[in-house]
């Protein structure tokens, strides 16, 4: 009979002993998770005090559907002179400055999709299309139906004469400073042109993309919209143009912020060590982005950077 007993209570030992040994266990993986949440948080908020740099691209990511800017980013904008703020769009430098209104001094502009930078009117940064390529270019889209090309220049853009009313009015919410030219590449060639910019009729974008696919490798297309499509330097892009704010004032990746929504901002959320994607961006920049932020028309921009 005590044999028995004694044999009971060893393995009633030896169950609590194993029931103590997977208790310490958990506690240990719930100490190295708590641990492991409190190092990444604290990163985060050092990461957060230590932005120097913010670039928000305009439609789809810092406008909501409305085309409206969030009613507290004014003050936010205002509140934090110790940031330097960069607008990063496809649009053209003078619709951007229209745009910001009473703050457009406070921004850095990184327009037409990155061939261009600046800062008070004076262009930091150009990447011009040499002058055979864009004529390559022209000469391509003159002969395709459905397409309706701008030259997107340092001075200004330049489009057909012929240009038909409701593109042309459409474009003109992108491009204020746009002139219709019987001459196109002639006035083009007084400027510094870097950008050729496609509106593309019945949302035909992917084909008419695939139409350039065997470019030469010095140039390259991005699909910037539903209904648009550039052509420009195959270096140029939103991440060139951040590269060079960085570089003239001596800032690190890892201290700038980004938004961006779609395929033209690849790059852009490439060049900044925090990247966001908003929740109504496209399926492959969610992939690239670090983070996703609220969609656009929930002010997702604002909800990530009022904690700046």
């Amino acid at each position: 009979m005590s044999s028995i007993f004694y044999k009971m209570s060893f393995e009633k030992s030896g169950l609590v002993f194993l029931l103590d040994s997977v208790h310490n266990k958990e506690s240990e993986l719930t100490t190295e998770n708590v641990n492991q949440e409190h190092t990444e948080k604290r990163d985060e908020e050092f990461m957060m005090k230590n932005i120097k740099l913010t670039a928000f691209d305009m439609d789809g990511t810092l406008l909501n559907d409305r085309k409206e800017l969030p009613p507290d980013f004014p003050a936010w904008v205002k509140n934090h002179p110790q940031i330097r703020k960069v607008i990063a769009s496809g649009r053209q430098y003078y619709t951007l400055r229209d745009n910001m209104g009473e703050l457009k001094d406070e921004f850095l502009y990184v327009a037409e999709n990155g061939g261009v930078v600046y800062e008070k009117d004076e262009a930091l940064y150009c990447d011009a299309i040499p002058a055979e390529d864009l004529s390559y270019c022209v000469d391509r889209l003159n002969r395709m139906e459905g397409v309706n090309p701008m030259l997107c220049g340092v001075k200004g853009a330049y489009i057909r004469q012929d240009t038909k009313e409701a593109v042309f009015k459409e474009a003109s919410m992108y491009y204020h400073r746009l002139t219709k030219c019987e001459n196109v590449m002639g006035e083009a060639l007084k400027d510094r042109i870097v950008k050729i910019a496609i509106f593309v009729e019945n949302y035909q974008v992917d084909r008419a993309a695939a139409a350039f696919a065997d470019l030469p490798e010095s140039l390259a297309v991005v699909v910037s919209g539903d209904s648009w499509i550039d052509i420009a330097n195959a270096s140029a892009n939103k991440g060139a143009g951040i590269a060079a704010i960085q570089r003239k004032y001596q800032i690190k990746p890892e201290e700038c912020m980004a938004f961006g929504d779609y395929l033209n901002d690849v790059e852009l959320l490439k060049s900044c060590g925090e990247s966001y994607c908003m929740e109504n961006g496209h399926p492959r920049l969610k992939e690239i982005a670090r983070y996703i932020a609220p969609s656009n028309n929930e002010c997702g921009v604002m909800q990530i950077i009022s904690q700046l």
